[in-house]
């Protein structure tokens, strides 16, 4: 199992081949656990807008970042890695783009399942 916790941490951190990761394994297994709790891709991408805009310190310290107490405790907790990282404005940037990724594999999944069930035209 893949922990988003110190992928963010490190991928936000260090770059690199880190980087990599987070973006593709860590954004996969993320959407692939917010899907399972029931949080819906609108409400990472609004999470991605509020990072952009006040940042991953600030995001991470609302008390419900998504809806859902588990969910958020969860999202929360990986806002908290990444703000232990990000020292600058780019950082929150790359913090939100990460949330957009997962977003968009959230909503592929969404449209996919309602595709493949025949529900949803």
């Amino acid at each position: 199992m893949l922990d988003v916790t110190a992928l963010l941490r490190y991928g936000i951190g260090f770059g690199g081949s880190h980087r990599t990761t987070l973006f593709g394994d860590g954004a996969v297994g993320a959407a692939v656990v917010l899907d399972r709790q029931g949080v819906l891709p609108r409400a990472i991408a609004f999470l991605a807008e509020i990072v952009r805009s006040g940042g991953t310190t600030y995001a991470a310290a609302l008390p419900e970042p998504v809806p859902g107490e588990a969910a958020a405790q969860l999202v929360r907790g990986w806002l908290q890695s990444a703000a232990s990282v990000v020292r600058t404005v780019e950082g929150d940037q790359d913090v939100a783009r990460w949330l957009q990724s997962v977003a968009a594999l959230m909503a592929l999944r969404l449209t996919y399942r309602t595709r493949s069930t025949g529900s949803g035209g």
